[in-house]
């Protein structure tokens, strides 16, 4: 702003320094290049003076975000002030005010920009004003030639002085009290000065002039640009550097506004988390041991005496492991928000970067926080980002994760390890992290947080329905046990996408409340996808589709082992053609009977196809997947086969590479031969079923081709009730059990682990001796 207003001013000066020179007239027969510039004195002066004011309140209004002061304000045209009462100037303050206020609350509301982009738009602005100032008012002078320059100018007396720039070309300025107009100067190019002055002493004893008379000659320097074009590209790469660790990857992670630098980089991008989570250890459930696990750490942090005076020591770490959507993630969001001691949480990625080295130096700083911090908690996210395990290949990034893995274990349990910082980590990947990792005095603990059963979905349920409005008859418990029923195999984050998918078509409906109903179609939406009416089938194909879902209907309606039918639909859902549920139990345990009866309900499909149809069509080709990998993990891994014998062999893992088979080419061959025989029997024993309960088969296919939707109720009014005892509510499947709700029971020495009050003894204590001491 300072650059815009001395530019102004010095232009304002300039103009009025050439106007009173060149104040005198010269002829323009003579000189055609000037003319009189009486006349523009006034015009220069309106001109700059106005264009200055307009400039101050344009930059003053860019440079801060307040609207200019009125007593600042003055109007000037063509050289006069208006002259008013003082009234009349109170009026037109006034007036101005509010137009002022208007357009200044205006502007603001249209164009919301802050401090920065203020300041951005200021220096932009004051640039673009002081490149326009420059070459509008800048001096302007004509080429001519030495011929013209000694016959028409020397000659006649109209040179004041002439002045050799750089050595290179001379400026020829008019005498005193020649006035110019369009050009304020004249020039010519010179070979060098020594032949300019000879040449031009030459010229001057021609013309007769004595000493008195003779042209002075000054001498100066400019700058032509070279100098600002030979540092331009310098500029340009470090004004590159800069917006890249402003604006690029390099600002990763801080918002892209430069809080980190090339210098900055190895600084670790932990967090530490204060009192401002909201998640707690109620809102965690469906995993009662491993929460048990986590608050023994932060109650050895609590009171750390009622460990040391047993002589034990606290852990110095714990590995949460297992599938995802379990609540890994969710029970270290309780542990920050519960535990009194700094919680620093980083993501195992972000010590991977493209420079060698950023790593180590990322987990140096990370435990050098810690230190600083302790006693304290340090959660590390996917830790399988950095901790996998070391040896096996070395292309690419390898070395440098390795590198990264090296610094972690030597942090902690190394000579530079301190006690008082607990290392908690989250993977889903336990199986390929480095066994140096996860021996004892690193990762002492190993805690598995796997799927949660009936019970622990039904915990889990009560918490998601919690913040749902339901309807006032409605008994959470008993709704809460429904629905884990519903959703066998369900994990943490699938059950609270039902209670969401259900508020959400409650509210697509415009009800008041959240329903069953609305529970029931959210489970449908979540195991089938989104139904998708509009995809009409042709009736062949419709047809076909409702026998195939009669066989398994049928078949598993009348073996004993089998799932029990929930639902049936021959509505589209996501990418398949229909839609079934069945109701698994909760087993561990499986038989080869119990198996063998899976089996040919996933093959009663492809058996109604080829029973009522004479031919079989591509619907069962994920049931004859199933059933493969069946057969093929009864006789490989699960030794239920004679032939075979007793053995177990991995099978080769969806993905991965086979080297070569850990048993021959005839025990291979011999494998085949059994699936495939295994696999026959099934189908024979499914067909004979299908078969002997055609009619059935059939009755269920027009039930389903008639209503689209079959349910459990259906089924029971066409094929009368299942032959064999079942289990079909919350209270069935749990009975048999010692307790039919989650165990939440505490030690005796954790229940009071939110309270700090044995600190406060042993401190008193410690005090105490301390005094005795002295």
């Amino acid at each position: 702003m300072s650059l815009v207003s001395l530019t102004v001013g010095y232009c304002r000066n300039r103009a009025r320094t050439l106007s009173r020179n060149f104040s005198s007239g010269f002829t323009a027969s003579t000189f055609r290049f000037f003319v009189v510039l009486t006349s523009k004195k006034s015009l220069i002066q309106r001109r700059c003076g106005g264009f200055h004011q307009h400039i101050f309140q344009v930059t003053r209004l860019l440079s801060s975000r307040k609207p200019p002061k009125d007593g600042n304000i003055k109007e000037e045209s063509g050289g006069r002030e208006w002259q008013d009462s003082n009234n009349g100037k109170d009026q037109r303050r006034k007036r101005w005010k509010r137009g002022e206020s208007y357009w200044w609350s205006r502007f603001q509301e249209e164009f919301p920009f802050d401090d920065k982009t203020v300041q951005n738009l200021a220096a932009g602005a004051a640039g673009m004003a002081s490149a326009f100032l420059y070459f509008h008012f800048r001096e302007t002078g004509v080429q001519i030639s030495w011929k013209d320059f000694v016959h028409h100018y020397l000659s006649r007396g109209l040179v004041g002085h002439v002045e050799v720039v750089n050595k290179q070309y001379v400026k020829v300025f008019p005498a005193p009290g020649v006035n110019t107009s369009r050009v304020n100067y004249l020039w010519f190019n010179i070979g060098s000065a020594d032949s300019f002055e000879h040449n031009l002493e030459l010229a001057q004893q021609e013309i007769g002039l004595d000493s008195t008379q003779k042209v002075p000659v000054l001498y100066s320097s400019e700058s032509d640009g070279t100098l600002f074009l030979s540092v331009l590209p310098i500029l340009l790469v470090v004004g590159f550097l800069l917006f890249a660790t402003r604006h690029g990857p390099m600002a990763g992670g801080l918002g892209g506004w430069g809080r980190e630098s090339l210098f900055g980089i190895s600084e670790s991008k932990a967090r530490i988390i204060n009192k401002n989570v909201s998640v707690r250890f109620k809102d965690v459930a469906g995993c009662e041991e491993a929460k048990q696990d986590i608050l023994e750490f932060i109650n050895f942090l609590k009171s750390p005496h009622q460990y040391h005076d047993l002589g034990a020591k606290i852990p110095k770490g714990a590995v949460l492991w297992g599938p995802s959507g379990n609540g890994k993630t969710l029970l270290a969001k309780a542990t920050a928000g519960e535990a009194n001691v700094p919680f620093i949480a980083v993501n195992g990625s972000e010590f991977q970067e493209m420079f060698v080295g950023v790593g180590p130096a990322r987990i140096r700083d990370l435990f050098a926080t810690a230190r600083k911090n302790a006693p304290c908690i340090l959660f590390i996210d996917e830790i399988d980002a950095i901790g996998r395990k070391r040896g096996k290949e070395n292309f690419g990034d390898e070395g440098e994760q390795e590198n990264t893995l090296n610094q972690l274990l030597v942090e902690m349990d190394g000579f530079n390890s301190s006690a008082n910082i607990v290392v908690l980590a989250a993977t889903n990947r336990a199986d390929i992290l480095d066994p140096a990792l996860m021996r004892p005095g690193r990762f002492d603990r190993h805690v598995y947080i796997g799927p949660p059963d009936m019970k622990g979905r039904a915990s889990i349920f009560k918490v998601h329905l919690r913040p749902l409005k339901l309807d006032s008859g409605v008994d959470v418990e008993t709704l809460a046990r429904n629905l884990a029923a519903l959703t066998p195999d369900f994990t943490g984050a699938d059950i609270a996408n039902v209670c969401n998918e259900a508020a959400l078509i409650a509210a697509r409906h415009l009800s008041q409340y959240v329903s069953s109903k609305h529970f029931e179609w959210a489970v449908e939406r979540v195991v089938g996808g989104l139904e998708k009416r509009s995809q009409v089938l042709q009736l062949p194909e419709k047809t076909t589709l409702a026998y195939h879902e009669a066989g398994h209907a049928v078949t598993g309606w009348f073996l004993e082992h089998a799932d029990p039918l929930f639902k049936v639909s021959l509505v589209p859902r996501g990418t398949g053609l229909g839609y079934a549920q069945y109701l698994p139990k909760e087993q561990h345990l499986f038989t080869q009977e119990q198996l063998f009866d899976r089996m040919c309900m996933m093959l009663g499909g492809r058996v109604a196809e080829q029973v009522f149809f004479r031919q079989i069509t591509t619907r069962a080709q994920d049931d004859l997947r199933k059933v493969t990998q069946s057969a093929y993990a009864q006789i490989v891994q699960f030794g239920m086969n004679g032939a075979v014998g007793q053995v177990s062999f991995d099978l080769p893992q969806w993905g991965s590479l086979i080297t070569d088979k850990p048993f021959s080419e005839s025990t291979a061959q011999l494998i085949d031969q059994e699936v495939r025989s295994l696999i026959d029997a099934a189908f024979q024993r499914t067909l004979e079923l299908i078969l002997d309960k055609k009619e059935m088969v059939e009755k269920v296919a027009k039930h389903l081709l008639d209503q689209e939707i079959l349910d459990r109720a259906d089924m029971v009014e066409l094929l009368g009730p299942r032959p064999f005892q079942e289990k079909s509510s919350y209270q069935e499947f749990v009975d048999g059990l010692e307790k039919s709700k989650e165990d939440t029971f505490l030690p005796e020495g954790l229940t009071d682990w939110q309270n700090n009050k044995g600190d406060k003894k042993h401190l008193q204590n410690r005090q105490n001796t301390s005094a005795l001491y002295l």
